[in-house]
Order: structure tokens, then sequence, then C-alpha cells
């Protein structure tokens, strides 16, 4: 699932993808061994094509990872040539070393902003410069890390419990599952589309025409920059049905604060359609959206989520105050929001 931005990973890893989460690392305290002998069957076989065959849990990309890093060791010496023969016999050790990634699960304790607990759920309202899932360059310091270290419960869910996602530096609300059961009704709500989710956006240009307006465009990866997602033309480049609609709440000539009302979940979607509309949100440099003034992040903000309690059936609805940037921002083009 997505939240206004970042990608979900897929839910159940396979054994192969768990192993590799195991990459060697310099200075870890702890490691992995497996030791295989060389059958009769394998001999004068290249050593890289042996381990295929002795340790088949893992991928061949990765084990020659390991033999780059030294980590397969041959009769006691590292081995480092891949193209060299074994002999029936022969001793080979894999050494597995936990890296970041491996380690990432960890409870942390970390101030949390939590704007209603139960049994079931959380609602949380994030800030801005808070990754939500560990990944590449972000292995601590995550909300999962945070929910992990705040509720000893959360070891027992899937992922903490997040069912969808904010981007690092998109700030407001999120739902967070408790339970298996409410983690599951959650997932398949956001799906069908039950769950309300907006935005205040925060944009460049004067907005001219109607106040409110829709906006349907498919979202794809950018075919000139692998980095960035865009609105693209289905019949030749991969993307996803996305549905957006604005409604102006305030403006000068410079700058617009639009409502923004999410019925997909695509990646970068608020920020995608907006730079479609000539309206990059102030200080999104990824979508051509300057700095200005106190507003040094994404000028956007999820202030308000609404739907039915998977348990209880309860109707739930949840607001959160524009963060001090945003605030500030508003004055600095003397704008209002309530």
């Amino acid at each position: 699932m997505v939240g206004d931005g970042l990608p979900w990973p897929d839910e159940d890893a396979d054994a192969q993808a768990l192993g590799e989460s195991l990459a060697s690392e310099p200075g870890a305290s702890e490691c992995e061994s497996r030791a295989v002998t060389v059958s009769a069957a394998l001999h004068q076989v290249r050593l890289d094509k042996a381990l295929a065959e002795l340790v088949p849990e893992f991928s061949r990309s990765y084990l020659q990872q390991l033999l780059a890093q030294g980590d397969v060791l041959l009769n006691g010496q590292s081995a480092l040539k891949p193209a060299q023969k074994v002999r029936a016999g022969d001793q080979v050790v894999v050494q597995m070393h936990p890296t970041q990634q491996s380690q990432a699960f960890k409870p942390e304790q970390m101030p949390l902003d939590v704007v209603h607990e139960d049994e079931y759920l959380l609602v949380v309202n994030k800030p801005a410069g808070l990754v939500v899932h560990p990944a590449p360059g972000n292995w601590s310091g995550t909300l999962l890390n945070a929910l992990l270290g705040r509720d000893a419960q959360a070891l027992q869910v899937p992922r903490a419990g997040i069912v969808h996602r904010l981007d690092k530096d998109t700030s407001g609300l999120m739902v967070v599952a408790r339970s298996r059961t409410a983690m599951d009704a959650l997932v398949r709500m956001i799906a069908a589309r039950e769950v309300s989710r907006q935005y205040l956006a925060l944009a460049w240009g004067a907005w001219v025409g109607p106040a409110r307006r829709s906006v349907q465009a498919p979202i794809g990866r950018d075919p000139r920059n692998r980095l960035r997602m865009a609105v693209v033309d289905l019949a030749r480049h991969a993307g996803k049905e996305a549905r957006t609609d604005f409604e102006l709440l305030a403006g000068c000539d410079e700058v617009c604060l639009v409502r923004c009302t999410l019925h997909t979940g695509r990646t970068h979607q608020i920020r995608v359609h907006m730079a479609s509309m000539r309206h990059p949100l102030v200080a999104d440099a990824l979508y051509g959206g300057a700095a200005a003034g106190p507003m040094q992040r994404q000028a956007l903000h999820a202030f308000r989520l609404a739907f039915t309690h998977p348990v209880t059936g309860e109707a739930m609805e949840f607001h959160a105050q524009p963060p001090e940037d945003l605030l500030q921002a508003l004055d600095f083009w003397g704008l209002r929001y309530n």
C-alpha cells in the first residue's frame, strides 16, 4: 500500500530474500556460518558454480558478493577467485554477517504524537523528516522503530502495523494497526478506497479558474528521469490510473493553498498532479518547486483522516493542525488557514 508517497514493498518475502539481508558488514558482532563439503559430483567444478549447488537457498549474485568480500573460505583460506576449481572433500565455509538492513527491525525509544489509541489501532501525527519504514540510507530512526519501541504488541504485527505511508518530508496523520485482524481489515479498506485522506498543499503560482477541479491522470515512472514519477500515456509507458480532487482555500499572486483529496494512492500522487497543473509544491525540488521563506521541505501536510473502525464499526475522524513551518509560510505570504 502507499500513502501520498512511497512505494510499498511486497508483503511476503521469500526465504532467499530474507537470507540475502545478511550481507557482510565490517565490524559486525555476530556471524552466521554455513559449512559444507564438496561432493564427488562437484569435483573440478568452478567455485562459484559449486557454491550455487552447495547453498541453493542463496542467489548466485549474492554468493558472488560474498566471494568478493572474502566471506567464503575454502579449506580455511579466503577464496576470492570464482573460477578456481574445487575438489571432492574440500571444506567450504560461507560467512554471513548481520547488516544494518537485517538489524533494522529493532525497537527504539522515540517520541510519537499519538492522536488516538485503542486496543486495535493507533492514529499518529507524523512530523516532517521522519521516515516511515527502514530503507537504504535510513535503517534506523524510523516510525517503525518508534512503534516497536513504544508497544511490545507491535512485534506481533507485520511491519509493526504500518498499512500506508507518507513521504519523509510530508507531515500528518497515519493510521497504524495494533493487531493482525485490524491490519488485514485496514489494508482491505484502503484498497477499496474506504479510507478518506485529505492534505493541505502550498504550491507555487496564482490559482486560475474554478476553485474546485479534479485531475484524473495516470502516473508512472518518468521515462526521462527514473528518480521521479510523472503523468504518463498508458499506451506508451507503464503506469496506473490516479485521481486527485483539489480545492483552492487561499491564494495570492505567488502561491496558492489547496486542499487535496486522494481517491487513489499512487507514488508521489499529489506532487505529480500539482506539478502537472503547473503548481509545483513549494520546496519540492524534485518536481520543480523552489524553497522560499520558512518552507524548506515539500509543503504537504495530511491534515484529515476518516474511516470506519475496522473492529467496532465506529465512524472515526481526525484532524491535525499544520506544523509550525507551514503556518509560518502562510504568514510569510499573508494567507489564512481556518
